[in-house]
């Protein structure tokens, strides 16, 4: 007689209603993928297959244990394309547009980032709220000093996620303590991504903070900086703020625009991030097509200094597109949930003249931003051969929530729901690489992935936050 073969010590599936896109909801029609009863496989870490379960059960080992979510909504996880971990302590802080909220509450939060012990307890902090949100990607600013940087890789490398962080370039305009030089820049830059860059999962931006906080010498080091690997990152701050445009005429007169600072000195093309760009205008919007760079969607943050309304609509006018992704940009931001940004960035669009679907505010949260950051071949699908970082959301979390969700007819009409009512209580669990580090109803709900071979977890990690 036959015997079963036994199943793969890494073989996972996890089961339950599932969406991905199958092509950009805003160039195109039925780019959502629903399934309304999914199965994925998942192996060290990678998705093997998507589809029906119907279609792959009868073929299944028969030791194969399942995590079924028959109530959930199972998604791709969420990226996040600009968030400053270092400022979580002063989310919320009251009453300033930006420059003056940059030297009132930012500066003075960032200078305790000195202390390696302070680094690391927000970085354990911060990395837990992500993971609560849902999100298992994002493009991270540190602060100026290197403890920071390797506070934040340390603990992302704990639990295997994938994210992009860099030290803060400023050597002008902010007080003594939080500059360094274009030599000191350079160096500590480059020491860190010959540490960090491509060591597991965790990727390198060179960041310059914005164009008034560096010297024309230290965008220039910048771009030095990412000739030194393949497959830097780069990420700054644009046009977010009137004032802070009209400070960037002064001082770069001879720019013609704000964009036209960075791609002066070699900073703008693929694999650049530029945050917020509300104040720009459309010949920065075809230099943005033209070169590949992307711009990050920062709703609640935008909002909540009065910086303005960012023309989503525009900037992906299929004439021109350009590549956008969501972020949160804690602390002016207001929640790392995804689920809010989706909330607001609806709002915003109402405001600029247009209707923000749900198909198309979760691609911005997923694929969308993957597409941003040129992570698509890695994550932000739910797909063969994609990490395998997922999110499985509970649209009946809350009261209201789950009496809302019995009045969807359609997979539109939920996910609609859930970027307008959700918030991290919808998040059941997350899974990073295939392991399943969060979940809400857990005792433990944070546990560091085992390592690679190994199939005991390591021992678990506080849930202070």
């Amino acid at each position: 007689m036959t015997q079963p073969v036994p199943t793969p010590a890494s073989l996972k599936a996890i089961r339950g209603p599932a969406f991905t896109f199958k092509d950009n909801p805003f160039l195109a029609k039925d780019a959502l993928h629903y399934e309304e009863d999914a199965l994925i496989l998942i192996s060290d870490g990678r998705i093997l297959s998507f589809g029906a379960y119907a279609g792959q059960h009868s073929s299944l080992p028969p030791d194969l244990e399942i995590a079924h979510y028959p109530d959930g909504l199972i998604s791709a996880g969420f990226i996040d394309c600009h968030v400053h971990y270092p400022q979580l302590q002063m989310i919320g802080a009251y009453g300033e547009q930006l420059l003056a909220w940059l030297e009132r509450y930012v500066f003075p939060t960032e200078r305790r980032f000195s202390s390696p012990t302070h680094a690391a307890e927000v970085a354990c902090l911060f990395l837990r709220a992500l993971l609560r949100a849902g999100t298992t990607t994002a493009a991270v600013y540190c602060t100026v000093h290197p403890q920071s940087v390797e506070a934040f890789f340390a603990e992302s490398a704990r639990f295997n996620t994938r994210m992009v962080a860099g030290k803060v370039l400023m050597d002008r305009h902010a007080p003594p303590e939080l500059l360094d030089t274009v030599e000191t820049g350079y160096a500590q830059s480059k020491a860190l991504i010959e540490r960090w860059h491509g060591q597991g999962r965790q990727l390198y931006a060179v960041t310059p903070r914005f164009a008034p906080s560096c010297s024309p010498a230290q965008l220039d080091v910048a771009a030095s900086l990412l000739q030194l690997r393949q497959g830097l990152f780069m990420q700054t701050h644009l046009a977010e703020n009137e004032a802070e445009v009209a400070w960037v005429k002064e001082l770069f007169p001879e720019a013609k625009s704000y964009l036209d600072v960075y791609q002066r000195a070699g900073l703008v093309g693929p694999r650049a991030i530029l945050g917020h760009a509300i104040h720009v205008g459309e010949g920065e919007l075809c230099t943005c097509h033209a070169t590949g760079a992307a711009l990050a969607h920062c709703p609640t943050s935008n909002l909540f200094l009065g910086s303005g309304l960012f023309r989503l609509f525009d900037a992906i006018d299929p004439r021109r597109p350009v590549r956008v992704g969501l972020g949160t940009d804690i602390g002016a931001g207001t929640s790392l949930s995804q689920l809010q940004s989706l909330n607001e960035a609806y709002k915003v669009a109402q405001l600029t003249g247009h209707a923000l679907s749900a198909s198309q505010g979760f691609w911005l949260a997923t694929r969308g931003a993957a597409e941003a950051l040129y992570l698509q071949d890695h994550v932000g699908t739910l797909a063969a051969g994609q990490e395998a970082d997922i999110v499985i959301l509970d649209p009946g979390a809350t009261a209201l929530s789950n009496f809302r969700r019995d009045h969807c007819d359609t997979i539109d009409q939920l996910l609609f729901m859930l970027m307008t009512l959700g918030d991290d209580r919808m998040i059941k669990a997350t899974y990073v690489n295939g392991q399943p580090v969060y979940d809400r109803d857990r005792l433990e709900p944070f546990v560091y992935p085992p390592p690679a071979g190994c199939t005991t977890a390591r021992p678990t990690a506080s849930s202070s936050s």
